[in-house]
């Protein structure tokens, strides 16, 4: 159990557990950002990561990426790289100069600046599912679209548990409110049901530069100081193969002038928008990055920027997406020796496509996090409450995936693995000898009730304790605890004035039409 945790007793039942909760629910694990200091697995050898990168650089110089937008165009063509129509060439030595312009780390500080996240190094941070259009929970029992309640409440989750360190997109697509203010409302609950780092989807220059604003009055900042640091992030996909649209690459110009973090996270599926075979398919995924990282870091040098892998495969059968698999893990390690290679910091992401929390949805999203901590992954992605390959969030699946995601955390705490003579514990093993146990030796008693991890949603009593007391299944645990925590949770504090502010610019911006859309 890690420094801080609160003492459980293992047992008592279910109402015993609930009857020890008070406005606190579970006894989790502080605030803290994680270190994964184990090696990475590296699957390739030197040759192979060599020969990745030699086939990106090919794609990028003889088959090249359609950049849908003028501005990205213009630049590329100030840049020297050779423009045709849409289509962009650019040389490997452009590409590297660019790309060695990226830090290797830096920060985001979000309104609260005791959340603020280090990217980069050995640290390894967990963010909240985002985007998915649905909804599910066991209430519920059906799927349906997403609104700005079940949004909220994702959101509630967000803030709540210590394992998640960032706010991605709206963990739910909140389809009933309209699409031209849904960022002015969603951004509004973001930034006051959570004090974490912000995420604003690059979909049109309203949409970015109204988050950036509503990000700096939320951290009662002035210009200069918004952009004198990272305080939020966008993250952006290519449109496989080989393309990258227009508004994604619009709203990354705007935050990279503003000095704010970008991600860029092709969308390679393996067998359907990149080639069958993990070795094809990443270096497609990392000549799609370089390109838009090797845009970026021309306008604005030294930008933050993080390279995204979300190369997985699909079911040859159907063409459905598969996540969790043992070649989207294999792909994820690849990426992470290409982001070493590159010197970027590397994200990654907690995915299934399980329809339901199960035992389905468990394996896969327990596979993709633990593919995430062997590639040296920086950023997690979706580690908690995603279903249905990204179409279904649910507040039961996140809580289950919290509980991997502490596992995680106590897996890399340095004191598992700490080997001085207290640990050795050769007194202990001299004093119990040949006979007897451990169980009440002064060793034991001074460590018993910190030694282990101890969970707040498994059950670890036997089947006959767990029938009596009413067979409670995981999810069913999962869903009362959801109940409780939106029962008591207190949004984190926020300046009345810096509120009124806020909630002035979403109804200023909501009459002036707020983003155009096409509805």
């Amino acid at each position: 159990m890690a420094e801080g945790q609160g003492r459980r007793k293992r047992g008592g039942g279910r109402a015993a557990n609930m009857a020890r909760r008070s406005t606190q629910v579970i006894d989790q694990m502080p605030w803290r950002l994680p270190c994964n200091r184990d090696r990475p697995v590296e699957p390739m050898p030197p040759e192979g990561v060599a020969a990745i990168h030699d086939t990106a650089m090919r794609i990028l110089e003889e088959i090249g990426i359609e950049f849908l937008n003028d501005e990205a165009l213009a630049l590329f063509r100030q840049a020297g790289a050779r423009v045709e129509d849409r289509l962009v060439r650019m040389g490997r030595d452009f590409v590297m100069e660019m790309v060695g312009r990226a830090p290797g780390r830096f920060t985001l500080t979000p309104r609260n600046a005791e959340r603020r996240l280090e990217i980069g190094g050995d640290v390894m941070l967990f963010g909240n599912v985002s985007s998915p259009p649905n909804y599910w929970d066991l209430e519920l029992g059906r799927k349906v679209p997403g609104t700005r309640a079940q949004c909220a409440n994702l959101l509630r989750l967000t803030q709540y548990f210590n394992c998640i360190h960032f706010a991605g997109g709206y963990p739910v697509e909140p389809v009933d409110l309209h699409a031209s203010t849904r960022h002015l409302d969603v951004l509004f609950d973001k930034l006051t049901l959570t004090d974490k780092v912000m995420h604003a989807y690059s979909l049109g220059p309203e949409r970015v530069e109204d988050v950036m604003e509503m990000v700096r009055i939320a951290g009662g900042l002035s210009h200069e100081e918004f952009e004198a640091t990272p305080r939020m992030y966008t993250n952006i996909n290519s449109t496989s193969p080989l393309k990258h649209d227009y508004p994604m690459i619009d709203g990354c110009l705007r935050l990279a002038r503003r000095g704010q973090a970008i991600v860029v996270t092709p969308f390679t599926l393996a067998g359907a928008m990149a080639p069958v075979t993990l070795a094809g398919a990443v270096a497609q995924s990392i000549a799609e990055a370089l390109s838009a990282i090797a845009l970026f870091q021309y306008v604005a040098p030294g930008v933050p920027c993080v390279i995204g892998t979300f190369t997985s495969n699909v079911d040859m059968k159907s063409g459905a997406p598969a996540f969790g698999t043992p070649e989207y893990m294999r792909a994820t390690q690849m990426t992470g020796q290409m982001a070493r290679f590159y010197g970027l910091p590397m994200r990654s992401s907690g995915v299934c496509a399980a329809n339901v929390p199960d035992g389905q949805a468990m394996w896969e999203t327990s596979n993709s996090l633990w593919a995430a901590v062997q590639s040296g992954s920086h950023m997690v992605y979706h580690a908690a409450g995603w279903l249905e390959g990204g179409l279904v969030a649910s507040p039961e699946k996140f809580i289950m995936d919290c509980e991997i995601l502490q596992q995680i955390q106590r897996y890399m705490e340095p004191q598992l693995w700490a080997s001085g003579p207290p640990e050795l514990a050769l007194e202990a093993i001299g004093e119990v000898g040949q006979s007897g146990h451990f169980f009440g030796v002064q060793h034991t008693q001074d460590r018993y009730a910190t030694a282990f991890y101890q969970p707040f949603l498994s059950d670890w009593r036997n089947f006959e304790a767990w029938e009596a007391a009413g067979a409670v299944w995981t999810p069913e645990r999962a869903h009362l605890m959801y109940r409780e925590i939106l029962e008591t949770f207190e949004p984190p504090p926020m300046d009345a004035a810096i509120r009124d502010e806020l909630a002035d610019f979403v109804e200023r911006r909501r009459a002036e039409g707020g983003a155009p859309t096409d509805f």
